[in-house]
């Protein structure tokens, strides 16, 4: 089906009012949560072709997550709908204030190969709950994943209600260039621009969920064997193809030596001393990207790991110290087991150093001073994160999640998922018993001076 045949039979879907109703969305809600616990095991066998991910991985960063959010969603949908009561100024009097939320029609949501499962259908959970025809596009570099999405969706839901377009970039410029209601992508910067592009030539509001360098700073303070074991789950984690995973590493140099030691221990207990073998590791997703983060790697800084093997496209959990911003690795949001470690002296260094690069996707402190932990906070700008840990700020639906800046624009999750899929309309509702005249003309002193006690 031609794509603006897709958009015009949606359209008709939507003026069709059936997505209105709270019975509608919840049995939508429903039969996506069955649909997707009797696919389970297909879901994590796709998981796994595309990214190597183990059952356990796939099932606590992926399946289980949308299973979370969606199980949220069915418990607040009907308060979400409820319209929200707000108070009214006495110059209105006699009158009601309230605000009704709607759904913005026919929204598309395009979604990234890391977590090619999750990324796509906890978007999609907000568009149903909020009462929207949705088109999804999963990522063609997921190829597995995208095709389990396509067939959860085609058995569930009247392709006029909820589409899966598959195919690569063809299919992104066409699909972008039609006028929808609402566009959510999550993915890198360079075509999150050319999204922001195409959408503004519509008027499109959209969503980009994109990503950064995040820096993890390690203060004198921290306890180092936690942190390391901390620090290498978020990192490693899906072969350290997460958005929200630490870039780098800040540590103060007097304990430096001690958190290199405490992360080789904890990358051989998670991963093994062959992770290359390990068939809980992951591996990279395609050639390019194998290509990409090989070329990362500096040899002569390389203090742990940096084994490759081309075959499965596996690379070695790696750490390499002595790092600068002038290292490749400094350029760019790494996206893979590469982890740089720098040492600072004082906080106005490492200060000087995350501000070099713009406001990140995440941010991470490992501490126990208070002080230290309520400057850092308040001194950066960054889209959510974690102090004595990496991650898992995303696993509570009540935390909206989004970038800022260069990070990303507009926010998810939970009730923000439903507010960021939604149009909020400001209604004002006046009473026909009590008409106070004096807003109307012709005005007179004694209006003026009554004027000015109300409105204040």
């Amino acid at each position: 089906m031609e794509i603006q045949e897709i958009l015009s039979r949606q359209r008709e879907f939507f003026n069709s009012q059936k997505t209105l109703s709270y019975k509608f969305r919840l049995d939508a809600l429903k039969k996506l949560k069955r649909e997707i616990i009797a696919r389970e095991a297909d879901i994590a066998k796709a998981l796994y072709d595309d990214l190597g991910k183990s059952y356990t991985e796939g099932y606590m960063t992926e399946i289980g997550m949308v299973l979370s959010e969606i199980n949220f969603a069915l418990r607040h949908l009907k308060k979400w709908m409820r319209p929200k009561k707000v108070k009214t100024p006495l110059a209105h009097f006699k009158s009601k204030s309230f605000v009704l939320s709607s759904p913005l029609g026919v929204v598309l949501i395009m979604s990234p190969w890391n977590y090619p499962f999750m990324l796509c259908i906890d978007a999609l959970v907000g568009a149903i709950a909020s009462g929207n025809c949705a088109v999804l596009k999963p990522s063609n570099y997921s190829y597995n994943t995208s095709m389990i999405i396509r067939q959860i969706i085609a058995n569930i839901f009247d392709k006029d209600y909820v589409t899966v377009v598959e195919g690569g970039r063809e299919q992104n410029k066409a699909l972008l260039d039609q006028k929808f209601d609402y566009i959510f992508f999550t993915g890198g910067l360079n075509v999150g621009k050319e999204v922001a592009l195409k959408a503004s030539s519509n008027l499109t509001p959209y969503t980009l969920e994109l990503g950064g360098k995040s820096p993890c700073i390690v203060e004198k303070s921290a306890n180092l064997k936690l942190s390391a074991r901390r620090i290498v789950f978020g990192k490693f984690l899906n072969c350290g193809q997460t958005c929200v995973a630490p870039d780098y590493i800040l540590v103060h140099k007097s304990i430096k030596d001690e958190l290199i030691a405490n992360l080789k221990v904890e990358i051989e207990k998670m991963y093994s001393q062959d992770p290359l073998s390990n068939n809980s590791y992951g591996k990279i997703i395609n050639q390019k990207h194998f290509d990409r983060l090989r070329g990362l790697i500096d040899k002569n800084k390389v203090i742990f790991g940096g084994k490759s093997e081309a075959s499965s496209r596996k690379i070695e959990p790696t750490i390499m110290d002595n790092i600068t911003l002038e290292d490749p690795v400094m350029q760019e949001e790494i996206f893979g087991p590469i982890l740089p470690i720098i040492s600072f002296d004082d906080f106005d260094q490492a200060k000087e150093i995350i501000e070099s690069h713009p406001s990140p996707l995440a941010f991470y402190i490992f501490s126990n001073d208070k002080k230290f932990i309520k400057f850092a906070l308040s001194t950066f700008n960054f889209g959510g994160g974690c102090v004595n840990d990496t991650i898992i700020h995303l696993a509570n639906p009540r935390l909206s999640f989004g970038g800022v800046g260069t990070s990303g624009i507009g926010k998810y999750h939970g009730e923000k998922s439903f507010e960021a899929f939604s149009n909020y309309k400001s209604v004002v509702k006046k009473s026909n018993i009590i008409d106070l005249p004096i807003r109307y003309q012709p005005y007179t002193k004694t209006k003026t001076k009554l004027i000015k006690k109300f409105i204040k």
